[in-house]
């Protein structure tokens, strides 16, 4: 898959915490737009099961791949890295594996930055939170990207959109 086209993210980026547990402090979702993405995510991308992070703050939501095994060469997020590919904080942010081909293109296009273990070889970025529903569909094309690297596949046509 090649990595969307990202419009410029307007303003500065959000501030965020330098270590583990990487959260974003500043900019935040507003309620309403993160039970969108979070009501999008169920619906858009089959083959996905909810469940408590293994690897993040206990009030965030993980997407576990329900029972398959991830794409060949597909590197999730730890402990096992081939379960969890993404999941979303309290605060909208979400930290999401992409393909490493995808990372340069992602990190270039201002709407996230590099988890604080990433230079140590975790293929985990974080996305910053949509902060309406302009960046909502940024978020879903940036998920889409991290579902396609997981499981080989697209969504579902008709929910990607919605």
């Amino acid at each position: 898959m090649t990595f969307p086209a990202l419009p410029p993210r307007e303003g500065e980026r959000p501030r965020t915490g330098p270590e583990v547990p990487h959260l974003q402090l500043s900019q935040t979702s507003p309620a309403e737009v993160r039970q969108d993405l979070l009501r999008w995510m169920g619906a858009a991308l089959p083959g996905t099961a909810w469940g408590r992070s293994k690897v993040s703050a206990p009030s965030s939501r993980a997407l576990f791949l329900d029972g398959a095994p991830p794409a060949p060469g597909a590197v999730l997020m730890p402990p096992n890295a081939d379960e969890e590919f993404t999941h979303v904080h309290a605060d909208g942010s979400l930290h999401l594996a992409l393909d490493p081909a995808d990372h340069a293109a992602f990190l270039a296009s201002g709407w996230g930055e590099k988890h604080p273990l990433y230079d140590l070889g975790i293929n985990v970025v974080m996305l910053y939170a949509p902060r309406d529903r302009t960046e909502l569909e940024v978020a879903k094309q940036v998920i889409t990207a991290s579902y396609a690297y997981a499981t080989g596949r697209a969504p579902m046509s008709d929910a990607a959109a919605a």
